[in-house]
């Protein structure tokens, strides 16, 4: 089969990936293996690809928003899959099952947690495979170019906006307007949010307020009203303090991104004083992702999806990383 592989992690100018041929994975005994139709096109892919994140496996395989179908499983696979079965592969890929933050329904947390695209190959590839126990169903009414995003971006984002703990009708900023944003900005106006974005790209903000945002403004411009909440998709450092300054009293401000650069001094009176609290978000657990998927599934999201061909990986990454994507970007396979 053929695969993108990160062989030199550096940037992307660089073209740190190569297209090789390689081996169809044969299936562990738990694992279903999966014809990619679609991978999406993560900012942690680019992480990846660029060494922001450490090299887990070298010449890994990266993405972790894939849509296929099971063409094989292990021995041990329970019933329950079948030939054809359209399913998803998401970010977290295994956990122990064990340890305390497991079996207190905490496992993004796991000391011991893999993680797809990363610690082992992912779908930027014909074939991948996938522990059946963390395979995810996937709902109907979508396009494959639609579901890949929701894998990460959608169920990420979903999670972010549980951490950011927006209380009923309330107030929300989004820092940043990209695949991840402009899914969990519709699941917050669904449940009646208000909603503010900041972003620095004249389309993204376009988008945005075609969705229902209430305003949309420049990256570091303050919000129209102070926020109950917000969250911070942007891997921008520097934007979390008038982040925290747009909160009101007793607001939240999430950090989703699983790299942020520097974050410069805060200032305690104006930043984290009358109880704001920031925090971060660390993947997901197999919990959000049903929740957030059987939403998808009630509620028809609008899923603005950017199409690349198999074979224009790193342009896609490259877009990616210049601000050229507006929504999410998908590798059709």
């Amino acid at each position: 089969m053929t695969g993108w592989q990160v062989r030199r992690p550096g940037p992307i100018r660089a073209r740190p990936l190569d297209q090789v041929s390689m081996p169809v994975p044969s299936p562990g005994p738990d694992e279903l293996l999966v014809r990619v139709r679609v991978c999406g096109v993560c900012r942690t892919d680019l992480h990846v690809a660029e060494g922001d994140l450490p090299v887990h496996r070298p010449g890994v395989v990266p993405g972790h928003e894939v849509v296929g179908e099971v063409v094989d499983w292990g021995g041990e696979v329970g019933p329950g899959f079948g030939l054809g079965d359209r399913i998803g592969i998401g970010w977290l890929r295994q956990t122990c099952g064990e340890c305390r933050y497991c079996l207190a329904g905490r496992e993004n947390l796991c000391p011991g947690s893999r993680y797809t695209g990363w610690d082992v190959d992912g779908g930027y590839a014909e074939y991948a495979v996938v522990p059946a126990a963390f395979a995810h169903r996937l709902p109907d009414g979508y396009l494959d170019e639609e579901l890949a995003p929701l894998l990460c971006a959608g169920i990420i984002g979903y999670r972010a906006l549980v951490c950011a703990e927006l209380p009923e009708g309330g107030r929300l900023g989004i820092y940043g307007f990209g695949g991840s944003a402009h899914l969990a900005a519709q699941v917050a106006l669904a449940r009646g949010a208000e909603v503010h974005v900041m972003t620095r790209g004249a389309r993204a903000r376009s988008l945005a307020l075609d969705l229902g945002a209430s305003s949309a403004q420049d990256a570091a411009d303050p919000p129209p009203v102070p926020l109950d909440s917000a969250i911070l998709f942007a891997p921008v450092g520097t934007l979390v303090p008038p982040a925290l300054e747009a909160l009101d009293r007793g607001g939240t401000l999430a950090v989703a991104g699983i790299h942020l650069s520097d974050i410069p001094r805060l200032n305690y009176q104006r930043h984290l004083f009358e109880e704001r609290r920031l925090r971060s978000v660390t993947a997901n657990t197999r919990a959000d992702a049903r929740e957030f998927l059987e939403f998808a599934g009630a509620h028809r999201l609008l899923v603005t999806a950017n199409a690349y061909s198999f074979d224009e990986a790193d342009r896609a990454l490259t877009d990616l990383r210049e601000g050229r994507v507006s929504g999410a970007a998908v590798l059709v396979v």
